[in-house]
């Protein structure tokens, strides 16, 4: 079969396409012949040597829909979507035209989507529900601020924070990049242009702050996110690009009894990943939580993805195609 591929990391330019052997499940586990998946940044980290859990050599991918065609019971040519576990990582992935898994790890794909709709869900929307219902128990009526809204994890955030009838407040780096009018279910913008993070959230809460606050940016912006807390409000950080250091107020820290969550998608089992997938369907196929915006390319074009990926130039979700 067809596979990307790498033998070793530090470079984009290890990777490429190549011919492998078709994975032979382990007891427990199902083949599944790839119809479409995902590309997402964790990928191009992963080829580059920023995920320390990765063994060589790999084929990377860690979101995946197609069909079952190994498993001797009534699931036999059903059409799953999958993702978490150490997909791409510790095992091989998803960038192939067959994939070996947990039998748990598949969900039957929601009824409304196609292949490459059901592939773009994967890591984005997980990664937002385990942070926003898992770890910061978003409740109805509360206010959430999610940084970086407009990309994938902050775009499933909102459509999640909006189903679970919370108050969503956005934020774009400049005017320029605010969507149009029901582009992403967010009931306020702040532009960190021209508005300081903490001063915004306060004039849009009565001076109250967010209960919740999805940093899925980091570094530099962790200190305003705090500033935009509740008492105790709940700080729930993905990532910290490009510096992992960070300082704060301790003193304000503890006199607003803030709390501070951190949540880590490639530690969430394949188990806890199709859970989360298996919750997120009913929204998905009601239309509450729609798909990304995905383009699709054959197998073949992957190597040049990554790089495009890696330069953001692309404004849609990449998916491919064996």
């Amino acid at each position: 079969m067809r596979a990307l591929r790498f033998e070793k990391t530090g470079s984009l330019d290890e990777l490429s396409v190549r011919d492998v052997p078709i994975p032979m499940p382990a007891p427990g586990e199902v083949l599944v012949q790839i119809k479409a998946a995902a590309i997402n940044p964790s990928d191009i980290k992963n080829v580059l040597g920023k995920m320390h859990e990765t063994t060589l050599p790999r084929t990377p991918g860690r979101d995946f829909a197609g069909v079952l065609v190994d498993d001797a019971g009534e699931r036999s040519g059903q059409a799953v979507f999958g993702s978490g576990g150490n997909l791409g990582f510790g095992r091989d992935g998803s960038h192939a035209e067959y994939l070996a898994v947990p039998a748990n790890a598949g969900r039957p794909m929601p009824k409304n989507l196609s292949f490459e709709q059901a592939a773009g869900i994967g890591i984005p929307h997980v990664t937002a529900w385990a942070a926003l219902v898992n770890a910061a128990r978003l409740q109805l009526g509360e206010t959430v601020l999610i940084l970086g809204t407009t990309g994938a994890v902050g775009r499933a955030a909102a459509y999640i924070a909006h189903q679970l009838g919370a108050r969503v407040i956005g934020t774009v780096r400049k005017a320029a990049d605010l969507p149009g009018p029901g582009a992403v279910p967010v009931d306020e913008w702040i532009n960190l242009e021209t508005t300081a993070l903490g001063a915004g959230v306060r004039n849009l809460t009565d001076r109250r702050g967010a209960q919740v606050v999805f940093d899925v940016v980091g570094g530099a912006m962790f200190e305003p996110c705090l500033a935009a807390l509740a008492w105790r409000g709940r700080q729930v950080a993905i990532s910290s690009s490009p510096e992992p250091r960070v300082s704060f107020n301790l003193v304000d820290f503890y006199h607003n009894e803030s709390r501070r969550l951190g949540v880590d998608s490639l530690k969430l089992s394949f188990e806890e990943a199709a859970g989360i997938l298996g919750q997120l369907t009913p929204g998905i196929e009601a239309g509450t939580i729609p798909p990304p915006l995905v383009e699709s390319f054959p197998l073949e074009a992957g190597p040049g993805l990554y790089r495009d990926v890696a330069a953001s130039k692309l404004k849609t979700k990449p998916i491919l195609i064996p």
